[in-house]
């Protein structure tokens, strides 16, 4: 595989290593995360609102640490640092799930696992910052489409070596986050901010009313939308036996592989907010799908669905709000954006298992499609900004 040559191949090739680096990433984390749910279920012995908890807590701790790392690194201008200490602690927790006994012990592998997420804010203002404003998305669709590649590999991997046992598949999973650190490490230049004043830190007067009505409407969908580990439980309870449950897992991270980069480019062409609201219909036929059918073929439609939401909703995401946001202010904007998202995605998978046990499986869809329907009520008052980024 070659790098792009020509007159702005020095940005190109940044993005390529950014890309690459996600790949590996997947790769690893994804050797885990088809197995994670049966995992914490069948071998550790939780029951569903512990594996609600845990998920949770993982969605609160990527808030938090990206909206610090966000802020931290427009304040000393520097992005590098906290991409590759983030690829390496999503390795040493894979390390620490492999020799875990019981679940209780799974919470600060879990917690060191998520906090790895502090490389997303930084990595995804260096993208944008590399990136104008009418291939912003296509950027962002390149790098959610290598994620997904790199966990297609992940998820094979764990398919064929399923034999090996939970706790080796853990091990090997820490060595593709390992070489991503290295590529980051050797290839990754910080480079000067299109800023130039300093920066003194963000106040609620730097961020426009689209972007809070964003992250409104974003916020309410995130309780909607419960973890992916809740559909693949569903998955089994229709038939599914263990050892095919990665295949779900494999088929809509496939469907989200292939259609993060066209929706990217889509974005950039008929407009983010439209793909956004995409995003939530894909969700909310998820939803329909497991409600009217129960057999393993309807959990097939469900998966698909679930991919094309994927594909369509990460990439779109972070595009959209790196252009709602000023960018001297785009890490941090783009952390506490996240930060208000994994947040508000730690109640909705504990109310999703809490539902689940105590009311009935079907209970957590009921309670998501009502919160897709009012996000996207809201998303209807936001407005694109369509300047061009200064870089």
């Amino acid at each position: 595989m070659t790098l792009p040559k020509g007159p702005h191949s020095t940005k190109k090739k940044q993005i390529w290593v950014f890309a690459l680096a996600s790949f590996l990433n997947d790769f690893g984390s994804d050797i885990i995360y088809p197995i994670w749910p049966l995992f914490v279920t069948s071998v550790m012995g939780a029951n569903m609102v512990v594996l609600g908890f845990l998920d949770g807590l993982g969605d609160a701790t990527v808030s938090l640490s990206q909206a610090a790392s966000g802020y931290i690194s427009d304040k000393i201008q520097k992005r590098k640092v906290w991409i590759w200490l983030g690829y390496l602690l999503g390795s040493a927790s894979r390390l620490g799930y492999a020799v875990s006994t019981t679940w209780h012990h799974l919470i600060p592998f879990r917690i060191l696992d998520r906090a790895g997420k502090i490389r997303s804010a930084p990595r995804d203002a260096a993208v944008a910052d590399l990136s104008t404003e009418n291939e912003r998305g296509k950027h962002f669709g390149f790098l959610r489409m290598m994620d997904h590649l790199g966990a297609v590999c992940g998820i094979v991997f764990c398919l064929v070596f399923f034999g090996l046992g939970y706790r080796t598949l853990f091990a090997i999973a820490a060595v593709p986050s390992l070489i991503a650190v290295l590529l980051i490490v050797l290839f990754v230049v910080d480079r000067p901010f299109a800023a130039t004043r300093a920066f003194r830190g963000i106040s609620l007067r730097h961020i426009s009313k689209n972007f809070w009505l964003f992250t409104a409407s974003s916020a309410l969908f995130a309780v909607a939308g419960f973890s992916y580990s809740f559909l693949l439980i569903y998955a089994a309870q229709r038939g599914a036996v263990q050892s095919t449950i990665p295949i779900f897992y494999l088929l809509f991270t496939l469907v989200a592989a292939v259609s993060s980069l066209p929706f990217g480019h889509l974005s950039d062409r008929w407009g983010k907010k439209r793909l956004i609201a995409a995003s939530y219909v894909f969700w909310g036929l998820t939803c329909f799908a497991l409600l009217a059918e129960t057999s393993i073929i309807g959990a097939v439609v469900c998966f698909v669905l679930y991919g094309l939401h994927k594909g369509a909703l990460e990439p779109v995401q972070k595009a959209f709000v790196s252009a709602l946001a000023p960018a001297e202010y785009r890490a941090s904007a783009l952390g506490g954006f996240q930060m208000v998202i994994g947040l508000c995605a730690f109640p909705s998978s504990v109310i999703a298992g809490f539902l689940w046990e105590e009311v009935g499986v079907l209970a957590p869809l009921y309670f998501s499609l009502v919160l897709t329907i009012l996000s996207t009520g809201i998303l209807l008052f936001v407005h694109e900004k369509t300047e061009d980024n200064p870089n």
